[in-house]
């Protein structure tokens, strides 16, 4: 150990111990700051290539319309496209919480538009004045 603390010394590097589990140390003479950088170089590089999946919300009332129901099946399909999860939300005002059966319409028949592209994640849920259904992309 101390000739090898000696020869790192003399090479101007350092020593840097790998294994303790042997019967013997295992070390190794490198240069600690270039293999720290490199380390964190590669974390970068790692962290570049990821990609991280958002959530993007697609909102509808119950008497949507046909043009309306057709731009934004036409967002939502290029959103699931991108590999990106979508939430349709139908928000229910006033006197239309007691067509809660039209909005389940509604969210099933969205979730049958994107069947081919995406499977959907559960049952549409009420939470409150809306009601939501998830949907994510096969891959």
């Amino acid at each position: 150990m101390r000739e090898a603390l000696r020869r790192a010394e003399n090479a101007g590097l350092d020593l840097v111990e790998i294994s303790t589990a042997g019967d013997w140390p295992v070390c190794k003479i490198i240069n600690a700051g270039k293999y720290k950088y490199e380390l964190q170089k590669r974390k970068n590089e790692a962290k570049k290539k990821q990609k991280v999946q958002e959530t993007k919300e697609i909102k509808f009332t119950p008497n949507i319309g046909d043009n309306d129901y057709g731009f934004k099946m036409r967002n939502a399909k290029k959103f699931l496209a991108e590999g990106n999860k979508v939430k349709f939300t139908i928000r229910f005002r006033g006197r239309e919480m007691s067509y809660q059966d039209l909005g389940a319409e509604v969210l099933n028949r969205a979730a049958q538009d994107v069947a081919d592209i995406a499977k959907t994640e559960g049952q549409p849920k009420l939470e409150g004045r809306n009601m939501s259904l998830m949907v994510a992309p096969i891959k």
